[in-house]
C-alpha cells in the first residue's frame, strides 16, 4: 500500500498561527508529536529523521512549528508563550485519533514534559533535553524532566558530549539512551568510531522500540 503524502497546515494559536507538517503512517496506531529547539526548526537532524522512519512502523509523526519559526522571527518567546501554542495545537493533534506521544527537542521537549500531563498526552520524548546551560550545571532543569517522568511514560535520548548536559549528569533514576559522541543536535565527530547515518539509527532505533513497547502495553491492558 502506498504511503500517504505529506501535508502541511497553519493551526491559530494565541500568538499567531503555528504549522503542523505532517508524516503520516498507513494504519497509524500513534501519532508523536515533536516541537523543534529554541536554536533552529523542524529541519534537524533527530526530527526529519523520525519523519522518515516512524511511518513505515503505524507511527505517524507530526513536526510542529511554533509560532514565531511560522513569522520568521529569529529569538524565541518565553517558555509561557511557547507552551500556550502548543496547547492550542494539541486538538488539532488529537483530532486524527489515535494517542499522541508529546515530544521534542532541546527547547521542545522542555515544553512537551511541562504540558504533557496536563494535555493527557500519552507519553513524552524528549530528545536533547537541556538540562542545563552549558557549563552551569548548577542551573538544573531537571524536575521538569523529573515532574513528566512521575505521570507518564518519558524515553530521553541525549548526544553523548551533549553541552547541554551529558547522559551520566541526569538524576537518579532516569537514564537517557546516549547516542555515542552525539553533540546538542547528534552530530558526531568525522573521527568517530560510528558514522552520522549509525548515530541517527542508534536515535531512531530506541524511540521506535519505545513506541512499539507502548503500543504493547495498551493492548494488554485494554486500550486505558
Amino acid at each position: 500500500m502506498a504511503r500517504p503524502e505529506r501535508t502541511a497546515a497553519l493551526v491559530p494559536t494565541p500568538h499567531r498561527d503555528a504549522r503542523i507538517i505532517w508524516h503520516p503512517a498507513v494504519r497509524p496506531r500513534a501519532v508523536l508529536a515533536l516541537g523543534h529547539g529554541a536554536g533552529g526548526g523542524v529541519e534537524a537532524r533527530d526530527l526529519v529523521a523520525l519523519a522518515a522512519a516512524l511511518p513505515p512502523h503505524g507511527v505517524t509523526v507530526a513536526l510542529v512549528e511554533q509560532p514565531w519559526r511560522v513569522a520568521g522571527k529569529k529569538l524565541a518567546p518565553a517558555p509561557k508563550t511557547l507552551d500556550a501554542a502548543w496547547a492550542a495545537l494539541w486538538p488539532a493533534l488529537t483530532a486524527p485519533g489515535p494517542p499522541v506521544v508529546a515530544g521534542g527537542r532541546s527547547a521542545g521537549a522542555r515544553v512537551a514534559c511541562r504540558t504533557a500531563g496536563e494535555l493527557g498526552a500519552a507519553a513524552v520524548l524528549a530528545l536533547a533535553f537541556p538540562l542545563h546551560p552549558p557549563g552551569r550545571p548548577e542551573r538544573s532543569r531537571a524536575e521538569e524532566l523529573t515532574g513528566a517522568a512521575g505521570v507518564l511514560p518519558l524515553l530521553t535520548v541525549q548526544g553523548g558530549n551533549d553541552p547541554f548536559g551529558r547522559p551520566d549528569e541526569f538524576p537518579g533514576g532516569h537514564t537517557p539512551v546516549e547516542v555515542p559522541y552525539g553533540d546538542h543536535g547528534f552530530a558526531v565527530p568525522k573521527r568517530a568510531a560510528l558514522t552520522q547515518e549509525a548515530a541517527l539509527a542508534v536515535l531512531t532505533s530506541a524511540v521506535t522500540d519505545w513506541l512499539t513497547g507502548l503500543g504493547h502495553a495498551r493492548a494488554r491492558s485494554g486500550g486505558s
